[in-house]
């Protein structure tokens, strides 16, 4: 029988964690992709490593694109700060443009060179932070275009972007991960974490991602910087 391979985004986060362990689970032979974008956070590469090792990842690679010279976003412009007030309505400044539709580009690329006809990613539109490319009109409008744009598509196969996160709460994510043996102690998502990998506690992701665990009724297990 050949083997069903896909290529899973990987960012180091607990949501691109929870989308391995799910690809994994689902029967498909996981390809990590990571994107070293210009992202003030590149702790989280690091952690990616982890996470694609811990959770059996075929193969993981890291691929390069500099976002950061176009600035425009907190996480690739250090003049641009990190809000750390708490969550806001609208699409905040922690969003950058276009970084989605980049990703899951290069992941089309290689998913056509690997054979493999299905995408995962941890994008989430129920208690995410207010970016339109986390949103399930997104998910579908490029999985039109993937199989408009490839020899794959076009010869009659079909690509399958898969976000299997995408209405779920913080909470569910957390049980489904800790379901499927996910450590998120080897992930971060802090968008200002340190060297270290520790995280702020004050900055959206954290504050999402340490209520989810609080609803989940499961012990966070984030390293935090210590208070000042």
């Amino acid at each position: 029988m050949t083997e069903r391979r896909a290529v899973v985004l990987l960012s180091g986060g607990l949501d691109s964690a929870t989308c391995l362990a799910i690809a994994r689970a689902e029967g498909f032979v996981p390809y990590a992709l990571s994107v070293s974008y210009g992202q003030r956070h590149a702790a989280e590469l690091q952690a990616a490593k982890r996470v694609a090792a811990a959770l059996g990842a075929r193969e993981h690679r890291t691929a390069h694109v500099d976002l950061g010279q176009f600035g425009g976003s907190a996480l690739t412009d250090a003049a641009i700060a990190v809000p750390t007030g708490g969550i806001e309505a609208g699409i905040p400044v922690t969003y950058v443009p276009a970084r989605n539709t980049v990703m899951l580009s290069l992941a089309l690329g290689w998913a056509e060179v690997l054979g493999a006809n299905d995408i995962y990613v941890g994008v989430n539109a129920v208690d995410y932070s207010g970016y339109p490319d986390c949103r399930p009109e997104f998910i579908a409008a490029f999985e039109a275009m993937a199989n408009l744009a490839t020899k794959v598509g076009v010869e009659g196969a079909r690509m399958h972007i898969h976000a299997p996160l995408i209405e779920l709460s913080k909470a569910q994510i957390v049980q489904r991960g800790v379901a499927l043996g996910v450590d998120y102690g080897i992930t971060v998502s802090c968008y200002q974490a340190d060297d270290e990998g520790r995280a702020c506690g004050e900055c959206d992701a954290c504050r999402l991602r340490r209520a989810g665990f609080e609803a989940a009724g499961i012990s966070d297990p984030t390293r935090y910087r210590p208070s000042r």
